[in-house]
């Protein structure tokens, strides 16, 4: 949900796995700052007329597998119903509000997903960046409402700051082992749900629920 930077390269490890379907969900078009945020290099000409990202995303992934579903809105209380039946839900996007609503119908539903966030902030001379992945699960769902923020609001060191799709890059592939170690596909001895990463200090660190 969400084919922001994060959003993109999340889709782009998936859509290399052997699942059955990929469900792509945004409404924006891809414009010429999401081009220095996603895989790829987009034409001149894709982005003198912008595609809806998720259009354009589905055109490139379907070149190399089937089951690309694309889905050109932005989801609220009156569309989730579309997320029915997902085993696996990436959500990608910095609204608050609508978080919320989605937190609240993935865990009435049952569904394992994993929220992503980022921080930028200026120093004198250079930047901080920090990338945040945090998992709700049928077993775990405390983590994800104490760490994760239902509030609106812009980092606007991030939206001026383009140059840094290496951390959207490592952020989606936190979100990705998490959920491959949530299928088995990884060996998983800690069951972290909450994993942040900042690069001042080059550490990772990470959450686990209490039994």
């Amino acid at each position: 949900i969400g084919l922001g930077g994060t959003g993109s390269y999340v889709l782009d490890l998936v859509a290399k796995t052997p699942v059955d379907e990929v469900h792509l969900f945004d409404g924006d078009e891809f414009a010429q700052h999401n081009a220095f945020r996603a895989p790829g290099a987009p034409s001149v000409e894709q982005l003198k007329e912008p595609p809806l990202k998720v259009n354009y995303f589905a055109e490139i992934y379907s070149k190399m597998r089937r089951g690309i579903i694309p889905h050109a809105e932005f989801l609220n209380a009156s569309n989730l119903a579309l997320l029915s039946g997902l085993n696996f839900v990436f959500v990608c996007l910095d609204k608050g509000r609508v978080k919320q609503e989605l937190a609240t119908f993935l865990e009435a539903s049952g569904a394992s997903f994993v929220d992503v966030g980022m921080g930028v902030h200026i120093g004198e001379n250079n930047l901080l960046g920090t990338v945040r992945v945090t998992a709700s699960t049928p077993e775990n769902r405390e983590l994800f409402r104490k760490h994760v923020s239902f509030t609106d609001g812009e980092d606007e060191a991030y939206a001026s700051n383009i140059q840094i799709a290496d951390l959207n890059m490592l952020n989606a592939a936190f979100a990705v082992l998490r959920w491959k170690k949530d299928i088995g596909f990884y060996q998983d001895l800690e069951g972290e749900h909450h994993i942040t990463y900042s690069t001042n200090v080059n550490q990772s660190l990470s959450e686990k629920a209490v039994a």
